[in-house]
């Protein structure tokens, strides 16, 4: 790993190497607006949909609603950002985001924290949406056979990691355009069915509104950092804005931030009627006794439960990809220029297939799925959604001392440090606790 970011902090970033960023692989700069929309709501409305009912137990109405729409509102803005930020320099285009970094910060500044908080987002967003995954496919059979001879919730994370084994073969973003387009159908489908279902099930008997209970006030301390993070893990789709918008072509007449902007405010308006509705009505309906995810907690109709556990399984084969696409490419690149291997089908096969071992390995031996949430959420997508690309914008952009933006982006970066401190303990802290009495590859 030190030599990864060696060899991206090795030399400063210079006007020459700016322009080697624009003009690198122009073949893929054909996508269309709408295919930045698929691949947003992919990476976006996914896993952290489902907990935001259990978060709501611990936050409470007017607290839980409150920061629902402030991370809303806040990410919505730090996107924008990013994508003005992606040609902010003449005849360049930073295709990543430790590019970025790498600009506003330095090149050894980029590479040794924009980089790997960018890595631990994605990375991070893989291990659990493999266990995820894995949950939902277990839950799915387990309803839809109930005949058949049960398997343990470990194998089916596996079967879920079988699959990318082969869909990491496709080549580029281009190519998973279709992926992300049914993922992000399963996304709406299955938050509508969340929902509905919650909706049509009413109220749980003897229902309570109040804090969820807990032993202690410092467990219900945790708990509510804990339920900061799995808001925050809600909104990750930021670790992989610039390279969506890589593939959209620009000119001076219409740069690529007009068609990828029109596709982040489609995808948003799709978050917003997916995230509130999943998120009222499932506390509506459980109170604070609702599980950390709502899907699994619903036990009736048991076909529409069964549908609603494949279209998480399916959107997550597809949020999968997205995730890993820019990780893929990072590994290929090092690997190539390290061992002086070429690029080509040999080296994808094997270093993608050892990214997809090692996140299925992790996710079957540690499927905590909630703790995950709030613990990634915390330490990676705080600041890479937050905070990150407010400084950055404060850094290139300079606003006037005191103005709105000003004001809006300290805000954005005081709040997700705050996100970020609080989650990353509690859910270490909650990992920690589950662990203790977790027999390894039993389940």
């Amino acid at each position: 790993m030190a030599s990864l970011f060696h060899c991206l902090s090795s030399k400063k970033v210079q006007p020459d190497d700016e322009k080697r960023i624009i003009m690198e692989r122009p073949s893929r700069r054909r996508a269309k607006w709408w295919h930045s929309t698929f691949h947003t709501v992919a990476v976006i409305v996914g896993a952290g949909v489902l907990s935001l009912p259990h978060a709501m137990a611990y936050l409470g109405w007017v607290p839980g609603i409150l920061m629902l729409l402030v991370s809303w509102g806040l990410t919505l803005n730090s996107m924008r950002q990013m994508i003005e930020l992606h040609e902010c320099v003449g005849g360049t285009r930073f295709d990543r985001y430790h590019d970025l970094g790498r600009y506003a910060f330095g090149a050894k500044v980029g590479a040794w924290v924009v980089l790997p908080l960018q890595l631990i987002v994605q990375v991070g967003c893989d291990i659990v949406y493999m266990v995820v995954g894995g949950k939902c496919l277990y839950r799915f059979r387990e309803i839809a056979c109930t005949d058949c001879t049960q398997l343990k919730q470990s194998h089916a994370i596996l079967s879920f990691g079988v699959i990318h084994f082969f869909l990491s073969q496709l080549p580029n973003f281009n190519s998973v355009v279709g992926v992300s387009l049914i993922a992000a159908v399963m996304s709406v489908s299955y938050s509508t069915i969340a929902w509905v279902a919650c909706l049509s099930r009413g109220q749980s008997s003897n229902v309570s509104y109040e804090y969820k209970k807990s032993s202690s006030r410092m467990e219900l301390i945790w708990g509510v950092c804990n339920a900061l993070g799995q808001i925050s893990f809600a909104f990750a789709g930021h670790a992989v804005t610039l390279e969506i918008q890589a593939t959209i072509p620009s000119t001076p007449e219409k740069p690529s931030k007009i068609a990828m902007w029109k596709g982040v405010i489609v995808a948003y308006f799709i978050n917003a009627i997916c995230y509130f509705p999943v998120a009222i009505t499932g506390y509506w309906a459980f109170g604070r006794d609702v599980s950390d995810d709502v899907v699994i907690a619903l036990e009736t109709p048991q076909w529409l439960i069964a549908s609603a556990n494949l279209m998480v399984f399916i959107h997550m084969v597809g949020s999968y990809q997205v995730f890993a696409m820019p990780v893929y490419d990072l590994i290929e690149k090092v690997i190539s220029k390290r061992l002086n291997i070429p690029e080509g089908l040999t080296l994808r096969l094997v270093a993608r297939s050892a990214y997809v071992a090692c996140t299925l390995f992790i996710g079957v031996t540690f499927p905590f799925f909630g703790d995950l949430l709030g613990f990634f959420g915390g330490f990676g997508i705080g600041p890479t959604s937050y905070f990150l690309p407010s400084i950055m914008w404060l850094i290139i952009k300079k606003p006037k001392r005191f103005s709105i933006n000003w004001f809006i982006n300290w805000a954005s970066i005081f709040i997700g440090v705050c996100i970020m401190l609080a989650s990353i303990v509690a859910g270490l802290r909650n990992i920690y606790a589950d662990a203790s009495g977790y027999r390894f590859y039993h389940a």
